[in-house]
């Protein structure tokens, strides 16, 4: 749920990019983070593992300008990949205000983003939300490499109610902006509703 600060004209919105583990949800972070002038971003927070890049969150504000005299923030997080974090998973997605789903293209990983996706909805329900309720987009990351899912046998297995979904390469850049763009008009769209 957004964060209204009156006194500051603040709306602080919290988006989540989750998926598998390795799909490339630090990576858009990462590159959002690269590419924005210093004076439209925060600091950027990563934690590391072994076994996976980030342990509990990657967290960046994202100052976007201005909504009906208030000043928006985005705070980028992205959850843990791997299913022993499921705690930190829900920890991170308690409030979000809008979802990324980041799920790899490659063949080999079509399972985990199913379980993924399951997970997802699971931890939601037990915060007392629905994946039907918030912002949400897919994102179909790793277009680059070889092996490559077809966008028609990804959109079968992940996107059956038609959200909007965006092709990308994290590592590269492609899409990366087009995604959160997507996910923020809906936000946007929804704060404008409840304001």
């Amino acid at each position: 749920m957004s964060y209204v600060n009156h006194l500051a004209r603040e709306i602080n919105c919290k988006i989540v990019y989750y998926g598998p583990g390795l799909c490339g949800k630090t990576t858009n972070v990462q590159h959002i983070f690269d590419v924005s002038k210093p004076e439209m971003r925060g600091k950027m927070i990563s934690l590391a593992t072994e076994s996976d890049r980030t342990l509990f969150f990657d967290f960046m504000p994202l100052d976007l300008g201005t909504v009906k005299g208030y000043k928006l923030r985005f705070h980028l997080y992205t959850v843990p990949g791997q299913v022993f974090y499921d705690a930190s998973r829900k920890l991170v997605l308690r409030g979000a205000d809008g979802i990324v789903f980041v799920a790899d293209s490659q063949a080999d990983r079509a399972e985990a983003n199913s379980e993924s996706l399951e997970n997802l909805q699971t931890n939601l329900a037990e915060t007392g939300q629905a994946l039907e309720s918030v912002p949400f987009v897919i994102q179909y990351n790793k277009r680059d490499v070889a092996d490559v899912l077809s966008l028609e046998e990804l959109r079968a297995a992940l996107n059956p109610r038609g959200v909007p979904e965006f092709e990308a390469s994290a590592r590269t850049g492609a899409g990366v902006f087009e995604t959160l763009k997507g996910l923020s008009r809906l936000v946007l769209s929804r704060l404008a509703t409840q304001t």
